[in-house]
């Protein structure tokens, strides 16, 4: 079982194990990405494997709702619900040392979830997540996770990161709405947002419906902009709704320099005091 193989790194009474000679060739061949998969869908395997590709050492933990190290994330897997865990990632990325993935999961319930892993030396080091239930289809018939998963635009990656960040601070950060095409396209834009549909009209429609009902969408402070090709996601902290602070992350496809295709997963940050470890959501 993948628990008794994180015991054997979170203590117990053993020290942490060297990896095996066929572990450690694997962990070399193999790129981050496929690391960070393989650690991802161990969780509905059990494949012990994965495990070897984190730093025993150092693993700094962003889930607020899981401990730090190691050992948090055994207590995790320690407490799966009978039958265990499902995951599936549906789209992968690697920007330098950051490794970003878009999966489903049934995690204590069915969901959406975006986690971003960073290497050091080809070791796992940390590790930030958005999760959230998932909900029936938007109003365009889109899913939090359908749509497209083809990576494109390789030497574009910096240019569109570079899109993205703008419109981010521009549009969702200053408020500037009057351009809101120059990034997002007018002729195609596909929207997962479980309550948003297609097209610039459909974010009219959500923004004017926001307005009324005194509402908040509100991006205070982008944290990370991580980008492969035509894929680009960002991290950003906020207020919504009611006032809720929460953690944004959003992902883009772009096109032709344009924004054409998102998705979003929403998450409340706990209040300070039911935090399980000190490292903070970003």
């Amino acid at each position: 079982m993948l628990f008794l193989s994180l015991l054997l790194f979170t203590g117990g009474c053993r020290p942490a194990p060297k990896a095996t000679s066929s572990n450690h060739t694997i962990s070399k061949t193999m790129t981050n990405k496929e690391k960070a998969i393989a650690l991802i869908e161990s969780l509905e395997s059990g494949d012990p494997t994965p495990v070897s590709y984190i730093n025993p050492r150092k693993y700094i933990q962003h889930n607020l709702a899981v401990g730090d190290g190691l050992e948090g994330f055994g207590e995790v897997i320690a407490h799966a619900p009978e039958g265990g865990f499902k995951a599936k990632v549906i789209r992968a990325f690697q920007d330098e040392d950051f490794v970003f993935l878009h999966s489903k999961y049934d995690f204590f319930g069915p969901k959406a979830g975006f986690d971003i892993f960073r290497f050091e030396e080809g070791l796992i080091v940390e590790h930030w997540d958005n999760l959230a239930d998932i909900t029936p289809p938007n109003p365009s018939g889109r899913t939090q996770l359908d749509g497209s998963t083809d990576l494109t635009d390789l030497d574009k990656t910096e240019t569109n990161k570079k899109l993205v960040r703008e419109f981010l601070n521009e549009i969702l950060v200053k408020g500037q709405s009057d351009r809101i095409t120059d990034f997002i396209s007018t002729e195609e834009y596909l929207q997962h947002n479980a309550d948003i549909a297609d097209g610039l009209s459909g974010l009219g429609s959500a923004l004017q419906y926001f307005a009324q009902e005194s509402l908040l969408l509100q991006y205070d402070t982008v944290h990370m902009v991580l980008g492969e090709g035509n894929f680009v996601l960002t991290v950003s902290e906020g207020k919504f709704g009611q006032g809720d602070h929460v953690a944004y992350y959003d992902l883009f496809r772009i096109q032709d320099g344009k924004i054409v295709e998102h998705w979003d997963i929403i998450q409340p940050i706990p209040a300070r005091e039911d935090w399980k470890n000190t490292n903070g959501k970003f």
